[in-house]
Order: structure tokens, then sequence, then C-alpha cells
């Protein structure tokens, strides 16, 4: 079995780290996505992204897992998945030649030596004057409902957008690659390594 774990059942993530070229295994995480009161936005994407990590641990107890989870920041509000066609609709009339942020926060748990890392990583992305047309014909063909934001950045959602700020365009589409490298040269496993260390 591979060392390298993800915690996620998203396909896109794991579309996402088959580029570093590493071999892993995915396992489906359940835990409760809820926002807690007055929790920040920071302090809810690292718990969700350790959360995730940690709720596979019993079943790899000698691996590096992955957890990640991405949020919209927009007008003080924390987005998370719409989960409806009127809500995904909703949230895009709202972002309608507005700035949002994404939030995607990545934890690292080493369950062979009881040690983790929690970090995240944000994305800016200005969306082009909607039409409400527009709009209910994306939703419609892309029924973006599990994604934060209410778009697929990897389909149709570019079609929205008029620019984008920040380091790691991975991050909008949920799994800050930049950052996670980081992370695993730190727990000994470098991805351009001929073989990995410690493997």
């Amino acid at each position: 079995m591979p060392r390298l774990v993800l915690a996620s059942s998203s396909p896109y993530r794991r579309q996402l780290l088959e580029r570093l070229a590493l071999p892993f295994t995915w396992a489906a995480p359940d835990i409760d996505e809820s926002h807690r009161p007055n929790e920040t936005p920071t302090a809810l994407a690292h718990r969700l992204a350790l959360g995730k990590a940690q709720a596979v641990t019993a079943q790899f107890p000698e691996h590096l897992i992955i957890g990640s989870d991405q949020l919209a920041l927009f007008e003080d509000d924390i987005l998370g998945k719409p989960g409806n066609h009127a809500t995904a609709c909703a949230n895009l009339r709202r972002f309608s030649g507005q700035r949002v942020r994404f939030m995607t926060g990545l934890a690292l748990v080493d369950t062979a030596n009881g040690r983790h890392w929690v970090t995240h990583d944000t994305y800016d992305v200005h969306f082009r004057q909607l039409s409400d047309a527009e709009i209910e014909a994306y939703v419609s063909r892309e029924r973006p409902f599990d994604s934060a934001g209410s778009f697929r950045m990897e389909g149709l959602g570019i079609a929205l957008f008029e620019r984008f700020e920040g380091n790691d365009p991975n991050t909008l589409i949920g799994l800050p690659l930049m950052r996670l490298c980081e992370l695993l040269r730190e727990a000994g496993m470098d991805p351009l390594a001929a073989a990995p260390q410690g493997s």
C-alpha cells in the first residue's frame, strides 16, 4: 500500500495530487463540517482540513495523510457548498462583478511519528458582471452544488471570471500543491527525489 493517503472523496483533489507523481491511496472522511459560533475562517479551514485527515488515521497507522477543505469568503460571510440549484444561483448573483476570496485549509498528519502540520492558502477571483440568464445556464449545465463558491474551476466555471489573484491556482480547485510540497518535504517525502525519503 502507498505511504501517502488523501483523505478526500473529491475526484478533483485526486487529479491534482496525481500531478506530483507520488503513489497514493485515498479514503473518504466523514466529519461534521458545520461552522461553530465565533469561529474565524482560518480556524474553520484549519479544523476541517485536520479533521478530515484525522478521521481516517485508524485505517492508516504508518502513513502521511493529507486533509483539505475549502471556504468561500464574501462580505463577512463564510460560504460552504451550496447544496442546491437555488442557493448556487443566489450565490452567483451576489458574486456578479465582485471579488470573492477562497481559503483552502491543508493538513498533513504523520501517523507513524505522531506529528502533524496545518496551514492554508488563499486565492481571489474577480467575477464578470453576470446576467440572470448566464447564471441560470451555468448552474443548470454544471450543477456545482458540492463546490464552495457555487462553481467548478475545472470546468465551465472559467467563463464566469475576469481575473484571478493568488500564488497557486490549484488552491482554487481545492488542493494547494505548492504548500503541500513544502509539507511533504518537511515530513521526508520530497516529490522531486528519485526515491522518497523514509520509504
